[in-house]
């Protein structure tokens, strides 16, 4: 996630289309989560041990249900040994993780008893901090990917386990370290590597699904660990503005959300938060004036009428308002008013509609602070219901 959706359009797009535009005909196409490869290779190598042989091509059963045929690579047997790689394909979703290997090396227990033990070796990450639903010390698989990978390797070895003896999966990811630096895991507590995740075992295009889930999950940790006081942001900068304006939070209450702002309000409503600030940039405050669930570039247009509409409100000149309706971004209005000394009045009125439009979508007890920042993300006002400072 970045804070920049405002800039220039970049050069890659057709003249045609504007930043901010739909693209016609974008569908893009869905991939699999970490948890669904992961559970493809452990399938693949328990098949391995079953057979003989791992096999280049395995059907997993996903946890929405779906049967699913996987590539698989890497796969060898070695006594009561066996390994077996799917590399994730994400899609065309945004993700961390797309093109990881995740790698599952599955032992036959002899006398273990007909069970199946799952942990996570290097490039998974172990959890360090309660607040996650997961156990401290533990491997970062999350509860859904963990039933499924058993459950494909019940499947696979059922004559295995039937004859008296375990298998023990361990899945690990090559480089998931360098992974999950890019990503929220750090801030979550989870060291060392990335999160195995996938509530369906899909990931839609454009969803970026594992990011809204870290979102989620941080904000859940934060309330189990009695925080009240959440600051929201759309990314790196706009964090980093947050914490400079409120020092006495501790760092557990910032949320990067990106894109998200539904998941992430939805998420504070229901752990009764009690005060939410939100750290945008003039793109972001636009789109949430708007009432936009996810703010991303390619899900909604601009509006810029709507801003075009806070233009003629603030005193712009006519001539410059008719530009700024017409405008690939948002951030045309900012530098242009920004010229004339009306940057701060922008701001200060996108705020205050980001702050209607986000009482009015995301009602509760909860007070509502926007801190409004320019393209560097440095802080410009701070607006907070019925008053302004």
């Amino acid at each position: 996630m970045t804070d920049d959706d405002h800039g220039s359009p970049t050069a890659d797009l057709a003249p045609a289309v504007r930043k901010g535009d739909r693209r016609p005909g974008r569908e893009g196409r869905s991939g699999y989560t970490t948890g669904a490869n992961a559970a493809a290779a452990a399938l693949a190598a328990t098949l391995g041990l079953a057979r003989g042989m791992v096999p280049t091509r395995v059907a997993c059963l996903l946890p929405n249900g779906q049967r699913v045929t996987f590539a698989i690579a890497e796969g060898r047997v070695e006594g009561d040994r066996a390994r077996a790689v799917s590399i994730k394909d994400a899609g065309d979703d945004p993700d961390a993780t797309n093109g990881a290997h995740l790698t599952a090396e599955v032992r036959r227990m002899r006398g273990g008893g007909g069970v199946v033990t799952l942990d996570g070796g290097p490039g998974v990450g172990i959890v360090t901090l309660p607040g996650l639903g997961l156990t401290v010390g533990a491997a970062a698989i999350n509860p859904v990917p963990r039933h499924n990978i058993v459950a494909n390797v019940q499947a696979a070895g059922a004559r295995i386990l039937a004859a008296g003896d375990g298998l023990a999966v361990i899945v690990s990811v090559p480089g998931g370290e360098a992974m999950a630096r890019k990503t929220l895991n750090a801030r979550l507590g989870i060291l060392g590597g990335i999160s195995i995740l996938g509530t369906s075992g899909i990931v839609r295009p454009y969803s970026t699904a594992a990011f809204r889930a870290s979102v989620v999950q941080a904000i859940g940790m934060a309330a189990r660990q009695g925080q009240t006081t959440l600051a929201l942001t759309t990314g790196r900068r706009t964090e980093r503005a947050a914490m400079d304006a409120f020092p006495a939070l501790p760092e557990v209450c910032f949320i990067q959300m990106g894109d998200f702002v539904k998941a992430a309000f939805t998420a504070a409503v229901k752990h009764r938060m009690e005060h939410l600030i939100v750290g945008a940039m003039v793109g972001k405050l636009t789109k949430m004036a708007q009432g936009l669930p996810v703010t991303h570039a390619w899900r909604a247009p601009l509006d810029r009428d709507l801003i075009a509409d806070v233009a003629a409100g603030i005193g712009a000149p006519a001539a410059l308002v008719a530009l700024i309706r017409d405008a690939a971004t948002a951030r045309f209005a900012a530098e242009r008013l920004e010229s004339l000394g009306l940057g701060v009045e922008l701001h200060r009125a996108l705020a205050r509609r980001s702050l209607s439009s986000l009482r009015r979508c995301y009602p509760g007890p909860h007070r509502l602070t926007v801190l409004a920042c320019d393209v560097a993300g440095l802080p410009i006002v701070t607006v907070v219901e019925d008053a302004h400072v």
